[in-house]
């Protein structure tokens, strides 16, 4: 099945973002979906609700996970948003587990949850895990739905490595450089990933983790995020709706397109007429759907 007909069959992409507040999540969409608008959020039923209603009832403490948000620039991703567990405890805890145990069972795969983005950030004063981050690893089981870490704001480590580094007897100008490789280094043996992948108290680790620094400037760059996503997703169908939808990384476009598709026609008798061709040509601009010629 081509990514075209995966689109007009799937629809959209899902993915649930789960992070407490000033997690970074709403820039990292709009990265993802390369715009700086605010997007538009709908209820179950597909009615838009108004923001003001939104924001009144985020005031009195409610909220519900089975909004959509999708954002015109790029309306092939459906997001859902968790708060994370501190502003919610159990009760949004059980809600979120809820709601992957339910969007897991559904029988049409277009209204199944596809991915978990988990926001971390990493510019608060103590970056060990939360007890609410903690639960949800060691008791959410999410079956075969991949969860991804997302260590955000990862930039405010820089600023340490730099602080270290200056004590050290390095210059200002050459802490400046070192700073975002010592930051990467040091957290990569650090006791964040230890715990997060080999503490007896993780009983469902994620399948991955990146780190998003500078998510909020102009050049930001999600490109890493975009292909880790897609090498966790083992399911071939999905794999190739997510590529397709996605805007902001041309190159794993042409990677998948040339490792499932073109393979595929590779020693083909097709390809020696011009029908083959063109047949050939046709099913690789699947993957590209946002570019015109």
């Amino acid at each position: 099945m081509d990514p075209s007909t995966i689109r007009e069959k799937i629809g959209r992409f899902r993915i649930l973002v789960v992070g407490r507040a000033n997690a970074g999540k709403t820039t990292i969409l709009q990265r993802v979906c390369n715009t700086r608008e605010n997007p538009v959020i709908c209820n179950s039923a597909g009615e838009k609700i108004d923001p003001a209603v939104l924001e009144a009832s985020r005031d009195r403490g409610l909220h519900d996970i089975e909004n959509e948000m999708t954002f015109e620039s790029n309306p092939g991703f459906i997001f859902h948003d968790s708060r994370g567990f501190e502003a919610g405890g159990v009760s949004e805890f059980d809600k979120v587990k809820a709601f992957i145990a339910s969007r897991s069972k559904e029988a049409r795969l277009k209204d199944r949850l596809h991915v978990i983005w988990y926001c971390i950030p990493m510019d608060e004063a103590c970056r060990s895990f939360t007890k609410g981050e903690t639960k949800f690893f060691s008791q959410c089981d999410t079956g075969n739905i991949p969860v991804i870490v997302l260590f955000t704001k990862f930039d405010a480590l820089y600023d340490e490595a730099y602080a270290r580094l200056k004590s050290e007897g390095v210059s200002m100008k050459e802490a400046g450089r070192l700073a975002p490789k010592h930051a990467e280094e040091s957290f990569a043996t650090g006791s964040q990933l230890k715990f997060l992948y080999h503490s007896k108290d993780i009983r469902h680790p994620p399948k991955c983790h990146i780190c998003l620094p500078n998510m909020d400037s102009d050049d930001a760059d999600c490109g890493l995020l975009i292909e880790r996503t897609a090498e966790t997703l083992d399911n071939e169908v999905l794999k190739q709706l997510f590529v397709s939808t996605q805007q902001t990384n041309l190159e794993i476009c042409m990677k998948y397109a040339v490792e499932i598709s073109l393979l595929k026609f590779m020693g083909s008798a097709e390809t020696t007429t011009s029908d083959g061709h063109e047949k050939m040509i046709r099913t690789l601009g699947t993957w590209f759907p946002n570019i015109w010629v």
